[in-house]
């Protein structure tokens, strides 16, 4: 047996000594690790800062990017929020087993729908290593086993960090229900095992993810890249507007949630509304439409689908908010899509007819995040139709099973006409 399958049962197993350990189990593990990472805390940072040195020389060398390295740096205020967030997700009421649907088939034969995990997630992602502790805390706490896959830019925070967390969980679960991936080449081996893993999760560049689109079988749930749209309707307050623009753009720029184009109504550009907005991008490098790009004196976009994931973005006139959702369906990438507006039409309009996972009125795109929703953390935002869409917490990395109870009944006696379909909804 490959080194990667035996991950991949291990982790398999993993799952099902979850199920095993039950609620108090689970959630005890999960208390355990919020409270390593504390513990722990300046063991974890001193392996984050030599990441950071190291990946500081590479983008000094033009080797990475800054965005990159922007994500790469951890905190104590950031494993504070870690930790808060492990235990919010502990906190949540019993994901597993909830009974969703309960029908009375016939007389004496009950059929019930419950939630159970997937088995056994993989999640390949870039720099970032809080990445790592959200997403472990969500495989725990929906009882999936983990394969978890870093960049090398973040070796050693990631190795810190599995460590603490798999000692943390061991008096109740084996360590390898989390496994850590540390070479290349067993990515490629993992990405065939469709028979053992059930969910592949890529967090990282489009490239990254296209390429484990086009080289595994097993189902993938992400989204590729975050072109995210603040529209400014007529009827926006430019305070408003201004404040949500700037948070959008320059809270967190390296981030998927992060304004890449600002759609501005027309009538903006007549008076000072425009310059004035603009201001509040000050230390942002702006790119027009190129058919604007005279009009605003701005250089032009050389391509309106750009995920800057920098201190930069794109400006865009539109004449109304239905020139902007066309822009937005022509060229977003389904991710998070915002108004702003004091206009109730213009803002319903917008919120039912935006095809995005996120679609917000008078509030930033940076508010889409799972920990921000109330989810506890997130294993990444999802732009996929199918299964969990937007942030995906706990639920998203469920599944549903039927379970039918009966007394002996059989298809040959229904024929016979010994036995009725009621087809009654019970309590659930």
């Amino acid at each position: 047996m490959s080194e990667a399958r035996e991950q991949a049962v291990a982790a398999r197993e993993g799952s099902r000594a979850l199920m095993a350990v039950g609620t108090s189990g689970r959630v005890d593990a999960l208390l355990a690790v919020a409270d390593a990472l504390l513990v722990h805390g300046e063991e974890i940072l001193d392996a984050n800062r030599a990441d950071v040195d190291e990946a500081s020389a590479q983008v000094q060398a033009g080797d990475m990017s800054q965005a990159l390295l922007d994500r790469l740096a951890l905190s104590e205020d950031k494993l504070a929020t870690l930790a808060e967030g492990i235990r919010a997700i502990a906190a949540l009421d019993e994901p597993i087993g909830r009974l969703l649907r309960h029908t009375e088939v016939a007389e004496g034969l009950e059929l019930e729908l419950r939630t159970v995990p997937l088995g056994v997630l993989l999640v390949i992602f870039e720099s970032r290593p809080d990445a790592l502790p959200q997403i472990a805390a969500l495989a725990l706490r929906s009882g999936n086993g983990l394969l978890l896959k870093g960049g090398r830019e973040a070796a050693r925070s990631n190795e810190v960090l599995h460590r603490v967390i798999t000692e943390a969980i061991a008096p109740f679960l084996p360590p390898s229900t989390i496994g850590l991936v540390t070479s290349r080449d067993e990515v490629s081996d993992l990405l065939a095992l469709d028979d053992v893993i059930d969910l592949v999760i890529p967090r990282g560049s489009n490239a990254m993810v296209q390429h484990i689109q086009r080289h595994t079988r097993i189902p993938v749930l992400g989204h590729a890249d975050g072109v995210c749209h603040v529209y400014v309707d007529a009827a926006a307050r430019p305070a408003m507007a201004a404040a949500i623009v700037s948070d959008a753009k320059k809270d967190y720029p390296a981030a998927c949630n992060a304004m890449e184009t600002l759609l501005v109504h027309r009538s903006w550009a007549a008076d000072d509304r425009l310059p004035t907005l603009l201001q509040a991008l000050d230390g942002v490098t702006l790119y027009a439409h190129p058919e604007l790009a005279d009009e605003l004196g701005l250089p032009a976009a050389e391509d309106l689908h750009h995920e800057y994931g920098d201190m930069a973005c794109t400006v865009a006139l539109v004449d109304d908010v239905q020139a902007a959702i066309d822009h937005i369906h022509a060229y977003g990438s389904g991710h998070t899509e915002v108004v702003v507006t004091e206009d109730p039409e213009v803002a319903e309009h917008f919120l039912g007819a935006v095809d995005a996972a996120c679609v917000f009125h008078n509030a930033s795109s940076r508010f889409a995040d799972g920990f921000r929703f109330g989810l506890g953390a997130e294993v990444g935002i999802s732009t996929s139709r199918i299964h969990a869409r937007g942030p995906v917490g706990v639920e998203g990395l469920l599944t549903t099973r039927w379970t039918l109870r009966g007394t002996g009944q059989t298809v040959g006696q229904v024929k016979e006409g010994l036995v009725h379909y009621t087809h009654r909804e019970l309590p659930t």
